[in-house]
């Protein structure tokens, strides 16, 4: 049996959570509280991956605890705790969210037309601010528009230009490339036949990698936006760790998939180039900005090795 394989009896009608942890468990020992609330769900087999914590995930009543030896990131986490999944289908929940008592039950009849897809809910902050949960493939021009720092003023008129599907609203349903990997329902069967998570991508992106695999596979991805959910985000890691993780990831994406990482890099670094020259005229007029230190830092993220 392989390490993606389920142990023991599957319940078809029943759920495997998984919830990777790292860091404060707080967040996620909430989130265990807001899954048995849950109102109308089907049996749910509760998982928690401490993925080698600094703060160790105690043992909870009712959820499987595993223990990883060493911290693989999100992909290695949500394999770990697949392997120990015994149900038919799966959801993998970000430990940072926010679940309404009815969640589960409302995402599993938004998703009933689509048996045989990865189905995801529309992702809000705190804030009430969309996080964009329906995505285009990453292209090279989505990257470096994000990272120009002149254009941030005018993100909410370029959510196309960075990747973002900007049809991915409250009230609708439809497939999309793909989903934000925050909160995914999937069957347990083509999550493993399609060999997991991509676990050489240590933090963001292996969601993007997966349903690649899963759409050349006919496996869709469907945006839920019927179905919401509440995500903090960023509760497990420092910004700069943040941008490396994904810059490194973004460029391992572009390698597998032939997306010229070379011409990635370029222009990420001239993206960066501009970045000083812009901010040093912010400097000039009195803004609180250390050009040289943030482009030493974004081509510190750039540079191979950045990931960990």
């Amino acid at each position: 049996m392989s390490a993606l394989e389920a142990s023991g009896d599957r319940t078809p009608s029943g759920i495997s959570v998984v919830v990777p942890h790292y860091g404060d468990p707080a967040p996620a020992l909430a989130l265990l509280d807001a899954l048995r609330a849950q109102v109308g769900a089907p049996p749910l087999q509760l998982i928690v991956v401490d993925d080698a914590s600094p703060d160790p995930f105690p043992d909870a009543a009712g959820a499987t605890v595993l223990r990883r030896e060493t911290n693989g990131g999100f992909g290695a986490a949500v394999n770990t705790g697949v392997a120990a999944a015994s149900q038919e289908r799966l959801l993998v929940l970000n430990s940072d969210l926010r679940l309404d008592p009815a969640f589960v039950s409302s995402l599993v009849a938004a998703a009933a037309p689509w048996p045989q897809a990865v189905a995801a809910p529309m992702v809000v902050g705190l804030d009430d601010v969309t996080q964009w949960t329906g995505r285009r493939w990453p292209r090279t021009r989505h990257h470096v528009v994000e990272w120009l720092t002149p254009l941030a003023r005018f993100r909410p008129s370029l959510e196309e230009a960075v990747g973002h599907d900007t049809r991915c609203v409250a009230g609708a349903v439809l497939p999309v490339d793909w989903v934000l990997g925050a909160a995914l329902l999937m069957p347990a069967d083509v999550f493993r036949e399609v060999g997991g998570f991509d676990e050489r991508y240590f933090m963001n992106v292996e969601e993007v990698d997966l349903q690649r695999r899963l759409t050349a596979a006919g496996v869709p991805s469907i945006f839920l936006g019927t179905v919401q959910v509440r995500h903090e985000g960023g509760g497990s890691s420092d910004s700069a760790r943040r941008v490396r993780w994904v810059t490194q990831a973004r460029i391992r994406y572009a390698e597998k998939w032939g997306e010229h990482p070379g011409l990635l890099r370029f222009g990420l670094r001239a993206a960066s180039a501009v970045n000083l020259a812009f901010n040093a005229g912010r400097r000039m007029f009195g803004r609180d900005v250390r050009p040289l230190e943030t482009y030493r830092r974004e081509l510190a993220a750039i540079r191979p090795g950045g990931e960990r």
